[in-house]
């Protein structure tokens, strides 16, 4: 080290650039890495595990069990600290490497940050090709690292040891813009990381990264408020934009100031609480009749801080041709979907210039008022399906209202693919903010104990995390109840097992195909099928588990989760027929021509459909 610059390896350096970053939580200065999850193989371990190693203090690594459950896990721990505080992954190449994809997709298609580092092929090729390597005959720059740049948001190859100094920056501040968020994915070259280079002594100092607000265009927010001031049965739709800005209240007041009914997205459910005044449920294909009456209804539609992707608008036929939509958001491309008037900028700073521009304007009071009511027969036919039955099998319903009444304010259910999102979505009744992660943007199997890891790592005790799966993920990724009983981050992972893959199942049929390959019943197998040990399975990875027969033992056995003093993990088989109903519709593709009749019936539905979906307004 001389006055001005320091002697490192890539791989130091890397890991000494990372430790000196810093962000504020809650007006705390804290690091802006929290942690490094890792597995270590050829490719990552003789260089970036040295250089791990020696910073444990600074930026802890853990250990998962899948280079793809430990990315989703990142991925969790963003979206629990609101984008505000990342987490890094590392791989191998080869199959290291690429079982991140899916994470990088989860983390893309949700706008979520977190930093992807994995080992490539050597700079100088001389031993080419090395173990994992899959070689392009006619580019051998290709390695299977660039299938990344499809599903990250930054991506770069590091071939000399000092691009690092422009490529980190770059990395961070593409994670922690609002308006191009998502996973930013460094190729470290195995003997980059080797090598040696004299660093700026000032490219390691201390750095406070501030997320930006951008501001609207005032003409745009003046057009906004044009639109607006028309309206009569005007509408919020409130997406994950609102939570990660911080704008949860700022929306809430505009609302209730100006008398506008809010309905959420899956990503946005949790922006404000399920009784708070202005709240009429959550919107779209799993959401509630009384969002999806008032989107229908509505004139002019204020989408914030949403991508309005198909759940939420019913694949564009939950909406009146004729109605407006303004489009709040960071990202350009989000503000501009289907002809939308677009104010492109913070959610906070947006709204509270649109309020100021409205002058006094409100809608009418009997609007809020229909909001209100069509609330009230949402919530008592929610209360219809969640009551108890004399039934063999409980339904989700019935296990969602009794998990929902047993968790504490501060406790966050976690889920993502399967049955229970739109069970979640329409009976989970949310009673603090920002307690509610659905991952639906990608809807990832295999998210949701994994995520849940990364909610324990951000809640640091304040609530525990509740993973709701069905037996089917389970099945597909479940090896991170081993991380969280080593680890001493505990969560509550219940397994409601229906026997396969219950709501593809009834999709399919719905659609006119019999039940094929999705129950366990209706798949080719060499014997009966069985019901998994899903307790004994648990068990054999250090976690508590106990097994349910009815609704009283689910009861009684989340009462005995709280005194665990680890994971808990409760199974209890349910009905794969029974689910809270729906009205909006869905674009999916079905046979223009088909010899079954049942096909040909959803076939007509799906084109009645389609003669709805608003197309180029």
């Amino acid at each position: 080290m001389t006055g001005t610059t320091i002697r490192l390896t890539m791989a130091q350096a890397l890991v000494r650039w990372l430790c000196a970053q810093e962000t504020e939580l809650d007006g705390r200065r804290v690091p802006l890495f929290a942690g490094c999850f890792a597995i270590f193989g050829h490719g990552n371990v003789t260089c970036l595990s040295e250089a791990l190693e020696g910073v444990q203090d600074r930026l802890p690594t853990w250990r998962g069990q899948n280079e793809q459950s430990m990315a989703l896990a990142a991925v969790g721990f963003a979206k629990a600290q609101r984008r505000r505080q990342l987490m890094v992954a590392t791989s191998s190449i080869g199959p290291g490497a690429t079982n991140m994809l899916t994470a990088a997709g989860t983390a893309h298609a949700n706008r979520l940050p977190v930093l992807l580092l994995a080992g490539d092929s050597f700079a100088s090729r001389v031993p080419d090709p090395v173990m994992q390597q899959v070689e392009h005959y006619g580019n051998p720059t290709v390695t299977v690292n660039d299938a990344f740049k499809a599903v990250t948001r930054y991506w770069d190859r590091i071939s000399l040891p000092e691009q690092i100094l422009a490529s980190l920056p770059q990395a961070v501040a593409t994670m922690l813009d609002p308006a191009d968020c998502g996973p930013a994915f460094l190729a470290l070259c195995q003997d980059t990381q080797e090598k040696a280079y004299d660093y700026p002594a000032a490219f390691f100092a201390p750095r406070l990264w501030e997320i930006p607000r951008p501001r609207p265009d005032r003409r745009a927010v003046a057009r906004a408020a044009d639109v607006l001031r028309d309206a009569k049965t005007p509408l919020i739709i409130s997406g994950g934009g609102v939570r990660y800005s911080g704008a949860s209240e700022a929306v809430a007041e505009f609302a209730r100031k100006r008398g506008i009914p809010v309905v959420e997205t899956i990503a946005g459910k949790g922006t404000l609480t399920h009784e708070h005044p202005v709240h009429a449920g959550p919107i779209g294909i799993v959401g509630s009749t009384s969002a999806n009456a008032l989107a229908a209804e509505a004139d002019v539609v204020l989408a914030i801080g949403t991508r309005l992707m198909d759940f939420t608008t019913g694949s564009w036929t939950s909406f009146k041709l004729e109605a407006r939509f303004i489009g709040i958001n960071t990202a350009r491309w989000d503000a501009l979907k289907h002809s939308t008037l677009p104010v492109v900028g913070d959610a906070l700073e947006t709204v509270g210039e649109l309020d100021a521009a409205l002058g006094d304007w409100a809608a009418p009071a009997t609007h809020m008022e229909r909001a209100r009511g069509l609330f009230a027969e949402w919530n008592a036919l929610l209360d219809t399906h969640q009551a108890p039955t004399n039934a063999e099998r409980p339904t989700y319903a019935q296990v969602v209202a009794a998990v929902n009444s047993w968790a504490g304010p501060r406790d966050t259910v976690v889920t993502a693919a399967g049955g229970l999102p739109g069970e979640l979505m329409k009976g989970w009744r949310v009673k603090e903010p920002n307690t509610f992660d659905l991952e639906f943007g990608f809807s990832c199997m295999g998210y949701e104990i994994a995520a849940g890891w990364g909610h324990a790592l951000a809640k640091q005790g304040d609530g525990v995390p509740i993973v709701m799966i069905g037996d089917g993920t389970y099945m597909m990724m479940n090896s991170d109840i081993y991380s969280t009983v080593l680890s001493g981050h505990k969560l509550v992972v219940l397994v409601c097992d229906n026997g396969g893959y219950a709501v593809i199942n009834r999709l399919q049929q719905f659609k006119g195909v019999p039940g094929f390959n999705n129950l366990l019943k209706d798949c080719r197998t060499a014997r009966e099928p069985f019901p998994v040990d899903f307790v004994a399975h648990a068990r054999a990875m250090g976690a508590e588990a106990r097994h349910c027969e009815s609704m009283g033992d689910l009861e009684a056995a989340l009462d005995w989760a709280k005194g665990t003093d680890r994971t808990t993990v409760i199974s209890l088989r349910t009905d794969a027929y029974a689910w809270v109903p729906g009205d909006a519709d869905w674009d999916v593709g079905v046979p223009e021509v088909s010899e079954r009749p049942a096909v040909q019936d959803a076939r007509t539905s799906q084109d009645a459909i389609r003669k709805k979906q608003r197309v180029g307004v």
